[in-house]
């Protein structure tokens, strides 16, 4: 068995564990640090929408894209001093096309930027293809896309609610969903990629992934804290940090095994295409699936034991373990395997058992039941006559 095989195996069975729960104050500060960024990152830069959100007109050209394409059709797009022209974006397609975005132009206009681009890059006119795309029908993608995304956590509250019977597993669930979308989106705002359709298709898919992970978390909670009141060996965030011991190796294994197929697809659209769709959808996959997991396993476990630990029922159960723990040595806040609280119980019942005082039989001046004469006994229990010696028989 592998190394981190033989972890995982132990921390599924309890034999070692890291504190997970107890540490969260240092998860949830680093969690409200990302997201604070990328609020800020939202105010101070914004999104760089792409095309098909605020309308304009886009162009392509074959050429042969060299250090200098980018500057050059930038300068020819420039010179036809067209009406609202602002400042064109030129970005390279692979190493044999070329396209450019503008404003919304006039039909004079569009003429005008399609002839100047096949002057620069050495093509007919007529090979310069152009496209308008209208800002309302990009409006009309972003308002379906925020519909989605609240249609989708008004879905997985029910859900998750459902399955587990549980408001307190739904509401930490959506909390790290949100908590996964803001940063997704200031990595965004930080980098300056642009969001296209293609974007929203990842922020949606990425929500998926981090809920199947949360999910598998949740149910292995479920199941360790299964008639937990009934009982004083755990509290409810003992339970909840097994738990996320026992699937921690899954966890990460899974994120890993879906992060370099992800990865290349992403070194693949940026270094190789330039742009497009390819890139925008890795991106969001990219840095969703990362931001999922660390959610799955630092927050939304932490959130559920932060509800569930202001139960009355729970909090009287934290008192009994912790109590029972000080009874048997074990330090309070101490990160319990399975089977340590019980064993150390019993160590101390034992210790308590030989330490008690003799019985009164044990006392000075009364013989004890070992140092009273034992008359020989039959198979059955029956105690025999003494027999008289050899030499006195018949007499």
């Amino acid at each position: 068995m592998s190394k981190l095989g033989s972890i995982g195996a132990r921390l599924h069975r309890g034999e070692v564990s890291y504190d997970f729960i107890g540490k969260r104050k240092i998860w949830f500060a680093v969690s409200i640090a990302l997201v604070v960024i990328s609020l800020g990152s939202l105010l101070a830069k914004g999104l760089a929408l792409g095309i098909e959100f605020k309308g304009g007109v886009e162009y392509q050209a074959k050429v042969k894209v060299t250090h200098n394409t980018v500057d050059d059709v930038t300068s020819a797009v420039k010179s036809t001093n067209a009406k609202d022209l602002g400042d064109p974006v030129v970005t390279t397609i692979g190493a044999n096309q070329v396209r450019v975005q503008t404003k919304p132009l006039s039909q004079d206009d569009i003429v005008k930027v399609r002839e100047a681009i096949g002057k620069e890059v050495g093509v007919p006119t007529d090979q310069v293809s152009n496209q308008q795309i209208g800002a309302s029908w990009g409006s009309q993608i972003a308002n379906k896309a925020i519909l989605a995304l609240i249609v989708f956590l008004i879905l997985v509250f029910g859900v998750i609610w459902a399955y587990f019977r549980e408001p307190k597993a739904s509401m930490a669930a959506i909390i790290a969903l949100i908590h996964d979308v803001f940063i997704t989106v200031g990595v965004y705002a930080l980098i300056g990629f642009d969001v296209t359709p293609a974007t929203v298709i990842g922020v949606l898919t990425i929500l998926g992934y981090s809920l199947y992970d949360t999910v598998v978390v949740f149910d292995k909670v479920r199941e360790n804290t299964r008639g937990i009141t009934g009982s004083n060996r755990y509290t409810y965030s003992d339970a909840t940090n097994l738990a996320v011991n026992q699937t921690i190796v899954r966890s990460i294994n899974t994120t890993l095994i879906a992060l370099m197929p992800v990865g290349s697809i992403l070194v693949v659209g940026t270094v190789v295409l330039g742009t497009g769709p390819l890139k925008d959808l890795s991106l969001a996959l990219f840095v969703g699936i990362a931001v999922g997991a660390y959610s799955s396993i630092f927050i939304a476990p932490a959130l559920l034991a932060m509800f569930k630990e202001r139960e009355p029922g729970m909090q009287a159960l934290s008192r009994r373990v912790l109590a029972k723990r000080a009874q048997a040595g074990v330090t309070a806040g101490t990160p319990v395997a399975a089977g340590a609280v019980a064993g150390a119980a019993s160590a101390a019942d034992t210790t308590r058992v030989q330490d008690r005082p003799k019985a009164a039989s044990a006392t000075a001046g009364v013989p004890t039941a070992s140092s009273r004469p034992v008359r020989p006994t039959s198979g059955a229990g029956r105690p025999q006559p003494a027999r008289k010696p050899r030499s006195k028989r018949g007499k």
